[in-house]
């Protein structure tokens, strides 16, 4: 038997943004998402980034070593979806205020979510 106390995998944030700016400038979003990694502890392996045509929506992605932060723009409707997920000592709630002040968002919304909750007490079998 493991015995696991209030063990989670990592934690995952899914953050809203209304009445967001700058979501056709990839090189603000690319600078972004790089100074949230770095304030939540993250280490960043890599970047990739999808710009839809001019003055349309940007699909990215900062690979890290602690796992990923992806954002999805549409600028016709002033918003972006933010998804923040670490693992080990990473703090992705860091991220929140800097993302809203950059972005000139005047709504935000986030929910967080535990990713692979463990119970107190697993019990492992070889059978």
């Amino acid at each position: 038997m493991v015995s696991v106390h209030g063990f989670a995998q990592g934690k995952h944030l899914l953050i809203d943004l209304y009445g967001a700016k700058h979501l056709t400038d990839l090189g603000f979003i690319q600078e972004q998402l790089s100074k949230v990694a770095q304030l939540c502890g993250a280490t960043l392996l890599d970047t990739r980034f999808h710009e839809f045509g001019e003055n349309q929506g940007i699909t990215g992605v900062a690979l890290l070593a602690e796992s990923h932060i992806s954002i999805h723009t549409w600028p016709e409707n002033e918003y972006a979806a933010i998804d923040i997920f670490m693992c080990g000592q990473c703090n992705p709630e860091l991220a929140i205020t800097p993302l809203t002040t950059a972005f000139e968002a005047t709504k935000v919304d986030v929910s967080a979510h535990a990713r692979g909750s463990l119970p107190s007490t697993l019990a492992v079998s070889n059978q």
